[in-house]
Order: structure tokens, then C-alpha cells, then sequence
């Protein structure tokens, strides 16, 4: 593959029509009512947006499953993940890019909801709760059952060592990490101050905008993208690439996720490692 080494500039766009979480900060966390909050393992699939009629990703891409793992999908909105189990982000994500229709993979995927956007207006819930809002979806399957639908499990945390044994616990299993969100209040859209994601390193999303050169046994493959952040800085992220991903590095203008440790006094994200193209 020959690759061009360029800089070219794009205008970030990320989904500001759903939730998006925020980083867990602790010190931020201590002023707050724990009893208000509850918590979820934070699964690593593809996000999944259902809006009655459509599966689409957090890019607004169509997903089309079979027939038999859409049936009695409701008219009613839901927010979810696609999901094959722990440590399998790559065989969800490519089975999602595919065109070809795997009906044997299908069968292994579950589509995880995690809240219904719309229920509190469509179906005048007092309290607008997170609660409430999932019974909505619950006392729907009871009816309509698809055993695909999986409702995510939100626990009410009881104290801070409640939650602190319930993220090592998933950590220990190698799960991604938990979700924090406020119980009571209604679907937000954007970056949310009241749903977080508690995880074992910090992550976030860039853009690439080029490539910097390959040297030594790297040569004639990319050293490392340059990347436009969400606050329009430009970071260069070369650890976590592997061999296939110099060869054929994510495109200009892809959407990727990287891990790292805090920031520098500069503000910008110390030793970036790159994770995945973001679906």
C-alpha cells in the first residue's frame, strides 16, 4: 500500500444527538449523593441507536441484522450496545462493517439497552427516571419477546465501597469498567455531567488528520497519526499500532479511540495509545 503522507485539517463532528458519558472524576464525585446514582458494567461493543424503525451506529450508519434478531423490535426509540461478550470489541465491530450477513455470528450478539430516550414524553412517566424509563421497555418484552433485547442491570449503589467493589470485580474479569449515571432525570443529549464511565485508564476520541513517516523497520508504513482532539489540539499517537495498522492506517477524517495516563502541564494527554478505529 503505498501511503501519502499529508496533513489535512477537518472540523470535528461528533454525535451530539445521544448520551455521551463523561470521565469518572472521584474528587468531582465526593460532593455528590451516591443513593441518587446507579451503576452498570460498561460493555465494549458498538453502539446501537434504534429509533423505531432504524438500527444505526453512533455515526449514524445502518446496521442491518437478520430478520430473525430484529423481530418485534418496538416502535419506540432505544439506546443500547452491540455486544458478543468481553474482550471481542474487533469481531463485534467488524461483523457490524460487513456486508455479508453471518447468521452463525448474529446468534452470538445481544443487543444490550441501556435507556429508552423518548419513554418519558411518549408515555407521560412521572417521575422521568432511569428506572422508569427501562420498565417501560421491560413490561414491553413481556409482551413482544426477543431474547436478543438484553436490558443492562442498574444497580442502585448503596455507599462508595459498593461501587468500588463492583468496578474491581469487573476489572478483575477483564471487563471494560462501569457506568455511572443519576437515577432520577431525563435522557440527555451531548456530553452528560450526570452519566459517567469509571475505567482502569482514561480514553477519549480524536480525528485523524495524517501520518508522520516510518522509520527503520517501519519504513515505507506510517510511524505514528496525527490526530485533531475534541478541544482542537494536535497530539501524534504511535504506541498501541500494530504491524496491520501501519500498513493500512485509519483513513483522514476516521473517528479513533485512544487510551492515557493523565495529562501533561501543557494540558495535552500524556503517552496516547492508540485502541480502535471508533466503529
Amino acid at each position: 500500500m503505498k501511503i501519502l503522507f499529508l496533513f489535512c485539517f477537518y472540523s470535528l463532528s461528533f454525535a451530539d444527538e445521544i448520551l455521551l458519558l463523561t470521565q469518572f472524576n472521584k474528587q468531582d464525585f465526593q460532593n455528590k449523593n451516591l443513593h441518587e446514582y446507579v451503576m452498570s458494567e460498561k460493555l465494549d461493543g458498538v453502539r446501537g441507536i434504534w429509533n423505531g424503525k432504524t438500527l444505526k451506529t453512533r455515526k449514524d450508519q445502518i446496521i442491518t441484522p437478520p430478520s430473525f434478531f430484529m423481530k418485534n423490535f418496538p416502535s419506540f426509540a432505544l439506546d443500547g450496545e452491540l455486544w458478543m461478550g468481553r474482550n471481542n470489541f474487533d469481531s463485534i465491530s467488524s461483523l457490524i462493517r460487513t456486508t455479508h450477513i453471518d447468521i452463525n455470528l448474529w446468534k452470538k450478539v445481544s443487543y444490550n439497552v441501556f435507556d429508552v430516550p423518548n419513554a418519558c414524553e411518549e408515555f407521560n412517566l412521572n417521575p422521568c427516571s432511569l428506572e422508569n424509563r427501562l420498565q417501560v421497555l421491560e413490561k414491553y418484552l413481556q409482551e413482544n419477546s426477543n431474547p436478543y433485547i438484553k436490558i443492562i442491570p442498574q444497580i442502585p449503589i448503596k455507599n462508595e465501597k459498593h461501587l468500588n467493589d463492583f468496578y474491581e470485580n469487573i476489572v478483575k474479569n477483564k471487563g471494560e469498567g462501569v457506568v455511572i449515571r443519576k437515577n432520577l432525570g431525563s435522557y440527555e443529549r451531548g456530553r452528560s455531567k450526570q452519566a459517567l464511565k469509571l475505567k482502569p485508564y482514561n480514553d477519549a476520541e480524536c480525528q485523524v488528520i495524517g501520518y508522520t513517516k516510518g522509520k527503520g523497520k517501519f519504513e515505507n508504513q506510517i510511524g505514528a497519526l496525527i490526530c485533531k482532539t475534541i478541544d482542537n489540539k494536535i497530539i501524534k499517537i504511535g504506541s498501541g499500532l500494530k504491524d496491520k495498522d501501519r500498513k493500512n492506517p485509519p483513513s483522514i477524517g476516521a473517528i479513533i479511540t485512544y487510551k492515557f495516563s493523565g495529562f501533561t502541564k501543557n494540558s495535552l494527554p500524556r503517552f496516547p495509545v492508540f485502541l480502535r478505529i471508533r466503529e
